[in-house]
This record gives C-alpha cells, sequence and structure tokens, in this order.
C-alpha cells in the first residue's frame, strides 16, 4: 500500500483526532490496557461498595483482621459465636437492640468489602506475573477490518506500522513495569490502611459527644484518598496503553520511517525512540507540531489542560472533604439550601471552643465541614461548566474560516492545519460538564432528604464519575503537555522554518512566513515558561 501524504496524514488527524486503539491488530499492548481498566473497575466498584458499607454502619461488624481472608460463618453456631464477640466491643452498648439477622446483614456488608479487595490483589497480580514472564505474543501482520472499531481502524491502519514483538519482548510497553510495581504497592497497602482505620472505632476514644463509636474520619479520609488515587492512577495507565501507537509508533513515511520503528521496538531505549520521533514523529508529535502553527489554538490547548488538571484536582479535594462529612455524620444537619439554617455561612457554630488546636475545626466541626464540602462541590461544578464552554465555543477549537484558509494554504506543503480540540477532548468535555452539573444536583438532593442509602451511595459513586471524565479529558489533550510539546519544539521549527521545499517555503511564497515565525516564537515559549 502506497504511503499516504502527509497532508493526508494531517488531514485525518483534524477529523479523527488522537484515538484509543482497543484492537490488537493496531495495538499489541491493547490486552494489557484492558486488564488494567478491568482492574480500575474493580477497585470503583470496591469503592462503592466501601461507600454503602460505612452508610449502613457495617465497618465494625468485624472485629479481626486476617490478611489472606476467611469465610463467612456457615453454622449456627459460628453465626452465635460471631455475635457474642462483636458484643464485647464498645459499639454494642449502642445498638443492643440488634437482633442475629441484622448482626449477619452489617457483617455480610464489611466481609464484602474486604473480600472484594483481595480479589482485586488477585486480579491485578495474577495477569502482571502471566503478561511478565509467561506471555510472549506476536502481532499479526494482517489489517485491523474485523475489529469492532473497523471504521476507525480502516483510517489508521495505513498509518500505524504492524510491529511484531520479537522473542525476547514482552506484551507490555517499555518502561511500564516500574509503574505496575507502584500500583501493586498501592494496592497492598490500601488493606493495611483499612484494618488501621477500623481499629480507630473499635476502642472507646471515638464516642465522642454524640455517644456514637464511629471510625475516625481522618483515618477515613487517608483510606478513601488512597483508593481513589490508585483508581486514578489505574485509568490513566489503562488510557496510556491503549494511545500508546499513536503516541510513540513513528508514522508509516516511506522505508527509513519503517526500518527506524522496528528498530525502535526491537531495541526500546530513550535515544532510538528520540531520534526515530524526531526524524518521523508519531501521529502525537504530528498533531503537537502541526498545531504549532496556529499561536492562538496552542494557547487555547495549553490553556484548556491546564484547567483540566485544577478541575481534577478541584474534583479531588471534593471527595476528601467528603470523607470527613461521612466521618463526622455532617450530612444530617443543616438540610436545607442554598443556606445553612438560614444563614448562608452559620459563624456561631463554625468554631468549636473545646477543640485545640482551632484547626482542628475544619476537619472535625459538623458546621465547618458541611460548608466546605458545599463550597468546593459548587466550586467544582461550575469550574468544569466553565471548561466545557471554554472549550467547546472558543474559536480555535472548532474549523473557523481562518483555519480553513490556512488549511488549503498548507494542503500543498505541511498538510492541515489541525483545531486545538480534537473529537475525543471534545466529548471529554461534554462528559465532564454533564456529569459535574448531575454531581452537584445530586449531592444537593442528598442533603435535602436526609441522607438516604440510595442517595448518598449514588452521590459518592457520581464523584468518581466526575473524576473519571476529568482524567479522560485531560489524557485526550496530553498533545498540548510540557513534555510532548519540548519533545517536539526543535524539529517543529526546523520543519516548518527550514527550506527544502517544506512549510517555510510554500508560506513564504504565499505571505505566510510571519505566521509560521510567530507560531515558531509560541512554541518555545510554551515549552520552556509554561509549567504543566
Amino acid at each position: 500500500m502506497a504511503t499516504p501524504p502527509l497532508s493526508n496524514t494531517l488531514q485525518t488527524l483534524s477529523t479523527r483526532g488522537l484515538p484509543l486503539l482497543p484492537a490488537t491488530p493496531l495495538n499489541p499492548h491493547a490486552p494489557i490496557a484492558k486488564w488494567l481498566l478491568t482492574n480500575s473497575a474493580l477497585v470503583l466498584s470496591m469503592i462503592h461498595i466501601g461507600g454503602i458499607t460505612r452508610l449502613t454502619k457495617s465497618g465494625l461488624s468485624m472485629t479481626e483482621w486476617k490478611p489472606l481472608g476467611s469465610l463467612p460463618p456457615l453454622s449456627q453456631e459460628e453465626w452465635e459465636e460471631e455475635f457474642d464477640r462483636y458484643k464485647t466491643f464498645p459499639e454494642w452498648e449502642q445498638r443492643k437492640s440488634m437482633t442475629l439477622d441484622e448482626f449477619k446483614n452489617i457483617f455480610y456488608w464489611e466481609w464484602g468489602h474486604r473480600m472484594l479487595g483481595r480479589v482485586v490483589g488477585v486480579a491485578f497480580v495474577g495477569p502482571w506475573l502471566y503478561f511478565s514472564w509467561m506471555h510472549r505474543p506476536k502481532l499479526a501482520t494482517g489489517t485491523a477490518s474485523g475489529s469492532s472499531s473497523a471504521a476507525s481502524s480502516s483510517l489508521f491502519s495505513s498509518l500505524i506500522p504492524k510491529i511484531p514483538l520479537n522473542a525476547s519482548s514482552t506484551i507490555i510497553p517499555p518502561h511500564y513495569q516500574p509503574r505496575l510495581a507502584l500500583l501493586c504497592a498501592m494496592g497492598g497497602t490500601q488493606g493495611l490502611v483499612g484494618w488501621w482505620m477500623v481499629k480507630s472505632g473499635l476502642g472507646d476514644d471515638r464516642r465522642g459527644d454524640r455517644k456514637e463509636i464511629r471510625v475516625s474520619p481522618y483515618r477515613l479520609a487517608a483510606h478513601l484518598t488512597m483508593a481513589v488515587g490508585t483508581y486514578s492512577l489505574l485509568t490513566w495507565t489503562g488510557l496510556n496503553v491503549l494511545s500508546y501507537p499513536v503516541d510513540e509508533y513513528v508514522v508509516k513515511n516511506g522505508a527509513n520511517a519503517a526500518k527506524s520503528t522496528l528498530s525502535a521496538a526491537a531495541t526500546p531505549t530513550t535515544t532510538t525512540t528520540t531520534t526515530a520521533a524526531s526524524n518521523s514523529p508519531s501521529l502525537l508529535r504530528q498533531y503537537a507540531k502541526s498545531l504549532s502553527l496556529t499561536p492562538a489554538s496552542l494557547r487555547h490547548a495549553q490553556t484548556l489542560r491546564i484547567g483540566t488538571l485544577h478541575a481534577i484536582a478541584l474534583t479531588g479535594l471534593t471527595i476528601v472533604s467528603g470523607a470527613f462529612v461521612a466521618g463526622n455524620d455532617a450530612g444530617n444537619a443543616y438540610n436545607t439550601y442554598p443556606l445553612m439554617n438560614d444563614q448562608w455561612i452559620p459563624w456561631e457554630d463554625m468554631v468549636n471552643p473545646e477543640l485545640h488546636p482551632k484547626s482542628r475545626n475544619l476537619f472535625e466541626t459538623t458546621a465547618t465541614v458541611q460548608f466546605n464540602h458545599r463550597v468546593l462541590g459548587t466550586t467544582t461544578a461550575l469550574s468544569a461548566l466553565g471548561l466545557a464552554a471554554y472549550g467547546l465555543f472558543h474559536p480555535a477549537g472548532r474549523a473557523s474560516a481562518a483555519s480553513k484558509q490556512m488549511t488549503r494554504q498548507l494542503s500543498n506543503a505541511a498538510g492541515a492545519v489541525v483545531p486545538s480540540t480534537t473529537p475525543q477532548v471534545r466529548r471529554g468535555l461534554v462528559a465532564l460538564g454533564t456529569a459535574a452539573t448531575a454531581q452537584m444536583s445530586l449531592g444537593i438532593a442528598t442533603l435535602l432528604n436526609y441522607v438516604p442509602i440510595h442517595l448518598a451511595a449514588s452521590h459518592q459513586l457520581g464523584s468518581l464519575v466526575v473524576l473519571t471524565c476529568g482524567i479522560y479529558t485531560a489524557h485526550s489533550l496530553r498533545y498540548a503537555g510540557r513534555g510532548v510539546l519540548k519533545s517536539v519544539g526543535e524539529s517543529a521549527v526546523k520543519s516548518v522554518t527550514g527550506g527544502g521545499g517544506g512549510a517555510g517555503s510554500a508560506m513564504s511564497g504565499i505571505g505566510g512566513g510571519s505566521v509560521i515565525g510567530k507560531g515558531s516564537a509560541v512554541v518555545s515559549k510554551m515549552t520552556n515558561k509554561v509549567k504543566l
């Protein structure tokens, strides 16, 4: 098959963006991505079940921790023995009306939550060992027409080379083993943090003024934060692997490029990859290089990526603040909105003079904890909506008349001028804005209805949906990241401004040299001064 002209390649990127590739014929590492995203879904389920466990006050029903887990009681005698053990701990003094059947219900929630954690561990470690030491697949050299995404694959199969993995290769992409080891360590540590949290509720130190035994809100927040961090890293890594050929494989552009690609696959070193990317960049770098032709589009993409990262950070802070709301049972107070008992800010309730140091009020006083969560939740929703509007309606992200004119001018030389947002980014922005709005509405409904379990559990799950949309959007904007721009900065400037019939020659003939000069300056400024 003849190699597509560069202009056709960029035109394809302009309309199709930078897709994820779940089909093995185009992405030999796709099984790794699917495994990671499956584990991500399992962790999400575990967080959700953990939230229900807390809402049903089931977390202290199991008073022992066994690292390898155990079966639940199977006979009437075993259940009575377990129930008697529970009665020796302080929580029983506050729940003496509980029957054995009611105890079974809360026990099963906590037992299921713990055992799901062990299932996640097996689902991660087992395939990791298999993919690392036993699985040595070779990539088929046929087309991807039979894949589920045949329409998209047919467009990119002519651009992405088919790279067979040699006998010494693993299906895991180069340099990913340290990150997988980190994920394994985070998962293992999570179990220890969970038991550390539960132990804080098995003593008398958590009775408090409300005379209710509960786990420490600080430890609860630590447990949730670590779980969310593990979920986020799993999701981001899975998306990275799904896009690995788009990001790392050099584009089919003649025999030399194909030879460089095969060399890079056989010996995946930093030097080889960098050299190959400079001579014949990947689709990701092609997009970033083309984006530098339009300074306004480059600035828009950079700003949008920074805004998305800020939205993710706000979402994370809101989730952590929600843990303190749950840990202090603060959702069952001030059940009005937007006012808190007819006040915008209930100053007289926000500081407990008995707490020392005063900073503890931020995490332990009901009014302050709920106020913080309200403010963070509202700020997150408004930020997501503003970000979506900025990304979707800004002229740089669409095919404006100026972009169309430049595309026509460059079509016979350097290719199309790509928009600042890909279709993947636009989908992510729509999802982020929609999810954030729905999540805020769900939070208000939960508060007004005095925290029913089904609404509260859905609200916690909704926070992870917002986080996922933010992660997907940020990943889709990776072409505007500092590392990518830095890697293409010098080669982009040389190929755009140099002679030899490139874009610089074409633009000089049509009076566009000043535009290229501005684009080069913006690339230099962005890569050297903007820190993402």
